[in-house]
């Protein structure tokens, strides 16, 4: 069976050995390499033709961080899938990531079955996201052609389109020339219109209806 292969990019060296040691178990897959930050990354890209399926890749790192590293990847070798996997679970670093143009996002403590699944599907179906990182199901939200079957007035589409951003809720409201308090009306509004719990609900609607161009 040919093997898919993977690149981890980690600065953490105990972390990214062992991660290699736990994949190189898993018969469909192969490491190619081991890097230790998005400029050891290009560097390997330059030298290197025979490019990997997926790129596991870490968000903290030094000189280059993972969201960095993502853009370029995301600019220069679209077709290679990134895989977050990082123990920042803060919904604007998931959100960045997802704007950089990574394809799933995995948290450090999850359960081996649910990396090889990750990746997996990543390979297979170019996307995947946990409960437990997204608290929503990509695929739930329908229909596949672009409409999102929901009636959006014209400020709370502009409010969507806003909340996919890195921005925080109060420059929002700055941007939108509205008080903070409004701006949770909206967040609440949305939240119940379609049916999601938090902002990367959000911005995985927008993404899934195309309502919104990452």
């Amino acid at each position: 069976m040919d093997k898919h292969q993977i690149i981890i990019v980690d600065d953490h060296v105990l972390f990214s050995q062992a991660l290699k040691g736990l994949i190189d178990n898993f018969e469909e897959f192969y490491i190619q390499a081991v890097l230790g930050n998005g400029k050891e990354l290009m560097a390997w890209f330059k030298e290197n033709t025979d490019h990997p399926a997926v790129i596991l890749m870490d968000i903290n790192m030094p000189i280059m961080d993972g969201i960095e590293a993502t853009k370029w990847l995301s600019d220069n070798h679209p077709k290679v899938k990134v895989l977050a996997l990082s123990m920042d679970d803060h919904e604007t670093t998931i959100i960045s990531m997802l704007r950089a143009g990574a394809k799933g996002y995995l948290l450090k403590d999850i359960h081996p079955k649910i990396l090889r699944q990750g990746i997996n599907e990543v390979i297979d179906k170019g996307v995947y996201y946990t409960e437990e990182v997204t608290n929503t199901i990509l695929h739930t939200y329908q229909p596949d052609d672009g409409s999102s079957g929901v009636m959006l007035k014209p400020r709370e589409l502009e409010f969507l389109k806003l909340a996919c951003t890195d921005k925080t809720y109060k420059e929002i409201a700055s941007d939108m020339c509205l008080s903070p308090k409004t701006i949770d009306g909206y967040r609440e509004t949305l939240f119940s219109k379609l049916e999601v719990r938090n902002r990367i609900g959000l911005v995985l609607y927008g993404i899934k209806t195309k309502l919104v161009v990452l």
